[in-house]
């Protein structure tokens, strides 16, 4: 089970409502200052209100102020009383269950706090729950309506995790003319929604540098954090203590990115080292804080996806990284394309991912073009400002390959140079000529 379709409105740079359908592969493109990060990450701020048992509709103190900022930072225009309005839509074995919701900020004596002012289920495009906040006083318990069905009751206190409301009990079980079956049902289904959410996870734009010496963990880290912080650490207790097949997974992504080139360890106790070794059958060996900044900002990626490889996800994933091609040269910017085919292929692992690569965009369309990569593998968004707002554009591939919309301007760049460079080269050759 995957998300497969967002919509967000009122949100951060988005004045209307955006709505995104996520494919396997769903690729984010727009100028500096567009909107396209507020975009990716909102998945990570959703995925906030999903899975916590804060008592608020999400939890902003779980994703730290690098990534969120105050509830108001999310509201377009940053209005005190202003609201965000949100839907998720996720696949089932039988069919899709959305969700929708309207978060609302109040603003008073100068403290802000939130409440779930209306909720939505829909099963099959069905809508047969509802909640909607009765306006009652902020410093008390929120009070719902609720209709379930052809049922409707009113002043009702449900408390809420997050975005969902907590259990148990979602209603006065005691009263007989609250059919319990219905309630049961409701929280299940939303219990299932919860439960088949993907997990969510977050690889912002600036990977660790890394360092020249590691302590072995204690502990093989559960993740590599959203910087690729643990990737070190993940790699030696892997080589300490599962005889390295995650570093052999490693290399063998990194053999197209670096050919000549392997990855290593080297240990003095507990103390480590990551190496680059020359595959040439020497010993030269270089420490990776004295290699490219490419490789040390693409390592994250290659053991992200050799541990899918080796310890495969037990759950959905979707996995969001903003400009993977960080600091690499253009020419592995189709391989890092081609690997996240792969994974799509081999994993259940969905890839949310901003990126400036042309080449990235090129060798995906090039795949769907040979007829290796079904054009529904893929989703493309253009994310561009106008009179104060963003929007986020659909650019559909066809089979060939073909965009059926392209922005002006965009990736236009060597041709606009190669045009001035031959003006340039034309007007000195007729200055000399005369």
């Amino acid at each position: 089970m995957s998300l497969v379709r967002m919509a967000l409105g009122n949100y951060r740079c988005f004045a209307q409502r955006q709505d995104i359908e996520l494919r396997p592969i769903t690729v984010v493109l727009g100028r500096n200052n567009s909107g396209k990060s507020a975009l990716v990450r909102a998945p990570v701020l959703l995925d906030s209100g999903i899975h916590t048992d804060a008592p608020t509709p999400l939890d902003l103190d779980a994703l730290g102020e690098g990534l969120v900022g105050l509830f108001v930072d999310l509201i377009h225009g940053r209005r005190p009383h202003g609201s965000v309005n949100l839907a998720l839509t996720i696949d089932g074995p039988l069919s899709p269950t959305r969700l929708r919701a309207t978060v609302q900020n109040i603003n008073r004596d100068r403290y802000d706090t939130q409440v779930v002012s209306e909720l939505e289920l829909s099963q099959s495009g069905i809508l047969w729950a509802r909640l909607e906040w009765e306006l009652n006083d902020p410093s008390e318990p929120p009070r719902y309506s609720v209709e379930l069905g052809d049922q409707a009751w009113s002043d009702l206190p449900i408390p809420f995790h997050g975005l969902l409301p907590a259990e148990p009990p979602l209603l006065r079980r005691d009263d007989a003319s609250l059919p319990n079956e219905m309630v049961n049902a409701l929280l299940l289904a939303l219990g299932d929604f919860r439960e088949r959410f993907p997990a969510v996870r977050y690889f912002g734009p600036f990977r660790e540098q890394p360092q020249r010496r590691y302590l072995l963990p204690a502990r093989m880290p559960k993740e590599l954090g959203s910087t690729g912080l643990h990737a070190a650490g993940i790699l030696a207790s892997d080589t300490a203590g599962r005889q390295g097949e995650l570093i052999r997974q490693v290399n063998a992504g990194l053999a197209e990115l670096l050919p000549g080139w392997r990855l290593d360890l080297v240990s003095r106790g507990e103390v480590w080292s990551v190496v680059l070794r020359s595959a040439a059958g020497t010993d030269f060996a270089v420490n990776l804080a004295d290699a490219g900044t490419g490789v040390a900002q693409a390592l994250p990626i290659f053991v992200q996806r050799a541990l899918d490889v080796v310890s495969p996800p037990d759950r959905p994933v979707l996995e969001i990284i903003e400009q993977p091609e960080l600091h690499l040269h253009p020419a592995a910017h189709a391989d890092l394309a081609d690997l996240y085919l792969a994974a799509v292929e081999a994993t259940p692992v969905r890839f949310l991912i901003e990126t400036h690569s042309e080449t990235f965009l090129l060798r995906l369309r090039r795949r769907i073009a040979e007829g290796k990569v079904d054009p529904d593998t893929v989703a493309v968004y253009f994310v561009e400002q106008a009179d104060g707002s963003a929007q986020a554009r659909r650019i559909t591939i066809d089979a060939d390959g073909n965009l059926d919309y392209w922005p002006t301007g965009v990736f236009s760049e060597d041709y606009a140079e190669t045009r001035a460079l031959a003006r340039a080269q034309w007007a000195k050759r007729d200055a000399s000529a005369s």
